[in-house]
């Protein structure tokens, strides 16, 4: 098997999947915990689509770079999303809801209509359950993840205070002089970028399962925002590097394996924390 391992390890295209893989899961963990404790954690689901239907845009279209429209088209998304969800007629779970179906009915009928391709099941497919586009990046759309996800996590860092402010009491953040819409709406263009990043990694109906599943595992061992936040982090990178060699080993779908092992991470932690709450009592 390390054999094996050392022998994929020299392809550029495995390299390029197990950097991107690890930044990306790395990016969702962190504002995954935030989002979770909103109740806002299936904003992820919602922007995906946004995501797909801006793909089929660009295949439309025969953009060589899509990223240069899916992501603004998805930031856009999101800011949208933030404003509806505030409106007292229409609830943040509704417009969620609203806009991912939307978008993903929207998205399939335009690359039905005007598809260029020879093979429109399998480019959905790819799209949906990010069967095999993780192991097709070039160079430059790793740089790119590399820059985007640096970014993501700079400001996470710079903004931790204000974050954590926001995310367990947006009135008293707002009383005390703290900028709440302004940072909601920047955790909101950053979660869109993450969003748009995770595509590649495991397509649009998976990307929750990175948001959330870390994050839910962490609150079953621990309890302090930092202590969980961190474990997130951690437990989403190991799950990604995981999921990506036994694909590769095994040859299954990149999304879904590594949607797996978060599920049994998931259950492992959820055991932890059950055995350690009994211990206590």
């Amino acid at each position: 098997m390390i054999d094996t391992l050392v022998m994929y390890l020299q392809y550029p295209f495995v390299r390029y999947a197990l950097i991107v893989g690890v930044l990306i899961a790395l990016c969702s963990s962190l504002l995954g915990v935030t989002l979770v404790l909103k109740r806002f954690s299936y904003i992820g689901d919602g922007l995906s689509h946004v995501a797909f239907g801006g793909i089929a845009i660009a295949a439309v279209l025969n953009l060589t770079d899509d990223m240069l429209l899916v992501l603004p088209f998805t930031v856009v998304a999101a800011i949208l999303l933030l404003k509806t969800g505030q409106n007292a007629k229409i609830k943040g779970d509704a417009a969620i809801a609203m806009i991912s179906v939307g978008a993903l009915a929207f998205g399939y009928l335009i690359m039905n209509v005007f598809s260029t391709s020879s093979n429109l099941s399998g480019d959905v497919c790819s799209t949906l359950f990010g069967s095999t586009s993780i192991l097709t990046l070039t160079k430059g759309e790793v740089i790119l993840c590399v820059v985007l996800s640096l970014v993501v996590v700079a400001i996470f860092i710079l903004f931790y205070n204000k974050i954590f402010a926001v995310t367990f009491d947006e009135n008293f953040s707002k009383a005390t002089g703290v900028r709440a819409d302004a940072y909601n709406l920047l955790i909101a263009v950053v979660i869109a970028v993450i969003i748009v990043l995770a595509m590649n990694l495991v397509g649009s109906l998976l990307i929750s399962a990175l948001v959330i599943f870390p994050a839910l595992s962490a609150m079953r061992i621990f309890k302090n925002f930092k202590s969980v936040t961190v474990f997130s982090a951690v437990l989403s990178v190991i799950c990604a590097l995981a999921g990506l060699l036994i694909s590769i080993l095994a040859g299954t779908p990149v999304g879904s394996t590594i949607v797996a092992t978060d599920v049994v991470a998931f259950f492992a932690c959820w055991i932890v924390g059950a055995v350690r709450g009994g211990l206590a009592k």
